[in-house]
């Protein structure tokens, strides 16, 4: 059974021409960080023509999907036909600001995304992974003065049955829930945490370069409100992202349970206590202390004069301890693994290049460089997009 799984067909550049899908070349080139008329110079067709292929209006031929394959560095597997998306998965990815992420970023970030779903598709073919289990309160993001996201936390906290106090391994619960978590490649860390949903399976996708226990801790917690509360509202505006805030303050640090607790006055013994017990920064124990009232502005913002001035806004004092990791795909993989189903085998499942199929279902973040798409990057693509194609996509 395994020699047969290891011995896929390859898929001949005719067979790709013949059952093309241009949906799959969009994501090829959002993938690569390029935009139309940028690819259709370097296969030396027009933009139209391009468009025509994304479309499905027009199909490639042979000696087409070759050039395609030899700029885009996949195999021609990769353009056929994949899972059905409507609106590619129905996604809309909550990226923190809009404003300073491009349209071309923001379209690589997604394209990454849902090649971690094609992978998690293919994976689930020989696991099985816990089925999504996310409550649903929508909160209207034209009510700034709502406490709807504080009602959403308490919500979730009940509905996966979290004890009182504070939240241990926050990623092994959320992917407890069915809920895919994976590092971005570090070449796109200038694009911060975003959640959205793909298929069935809601997915967040942590920034690599971060390497903060506690910041990372929040922006899971963070996106976590995004795919509780915001799952029909568009991304990206201040009040949105304020209630995703909201909601990750009361999920980490309930009211109830830390009103009576936080001090007054920056006593930074005690709020070092709290850190150690509660696993989150002094800086969101200062914030949440002025939020529910218990500290007053004043003494928050010379809380955080003084917090600033010893350089704790970019390193607090303490052990930083090792950052949570995701399980759900290196464990799949490392089980697959142990039965003789390898990494290349499932890489070509998903019909993914095996470099970033290796990226999608690691443990850790791959610090490793990409290789250029073979074209002048230079004059092809615009400054803070670098291409996703790794040195072992062939």
């Amino acid at each position: 059974m395994v020699m047969e799984r290891s011995r896929l067909a390859e898929v001949r550049i005719g067979d790709a021409s013949r059952l093309f899908d241009g949906r799959r070349l969009t994501l090829a080139r959002q993938l690569a960080g390029l935009r139309k008329n940028a690819l259709a110079a370097q296969i030396d067709k027009s933009p139209t023509a391009v468009a025509a292929y994304e479309s499905n209006s027009k199909r490639p031929a042979p000696a087409t999907v070759a050039q395609l394959c030899l700029t885009l560095g996949v195999d021609p597997s990769f353009f056929l036909p994949g899972p059905q998306r409507s609106e590619a998965g129905g996604a809309t990815p909550h990226f923190r600001s809009l404003r300073s992420t491009s349209q071309l970023a923001r379209d690589q970030a997604l394209a990454y995304g849902l090649v971690a779903s094609d992978v998690g598709a293919a994976l689930e073919r020989h696991v099985e992974f816990p089925i999504p289990d996310i409550p649903r309160l929508s909160v209207d993001v034209d009510d700034e003065d709502t406490d709807l996201p504080e009602q959403a936390a308490r919500l979730l906290r009940k509905h996966w049955d979290v004890p009182r106090g504070p939240i241990g391994h926050l990623v092994r619960m959320a992917e407890n829930r069915g809920i895919l978590i994976v590092y971005s490649p570090i070449q796109t860390a200038a694009v911060d945490a975003y959640s959205f949903e793909a298929g069935t399976r809601p997915s967040v996708i942590l920034n690599p370069a971060k390497n903060d226990y506690f910041r990372q801790r929040f922006d899971v917690a963070h996106e976590i409100g995004h795919l509780v509360m915001h799952v029909d509202s568009e991304p990206g505006d201040r009040i949105t992202e304020n209630q995703a805030h909201q909601f990750a303050a009361e999920l980490l640090m309930p009211a109830e349970e830390m009103r009576e607790t936080l001090p007054s006055k920056a006593d930074w013994r005690v709020l070092g206590v709290l850190k150690e017990e509660w696993n989150v920064s002094l800086q969101a124990l200062l914030y949440r202390s002025r939020q529910l009232g218990v500290m007053s502005d004043v003494t928050y913002r010379n809380a955080m004069l003084y917090l600033s001035s010893k350089g704790w806004r970019r390193r607090e004092p303490g052990v930083m301890p090792v950052t949570e990791q995701p399980s759900l795909f290196p464990r799949a993989v490392e089980i697959l693994g142990q039965v003789g189903i390898g990494e290349d085998v499932l890489a070509r499942e998903a019909r993914v290049p095996l470099d970033l199929f290796r990226v999608v279902a690691s443990r850790f973040p791959i610090w490793e460089n990409p290789r250029t798409v073979e074209l002048d990057q230079e004059a092809a693509l615009p400054a803070g997009v670098v291409s996703l194609f790794g040195s072992s996509s062939k």
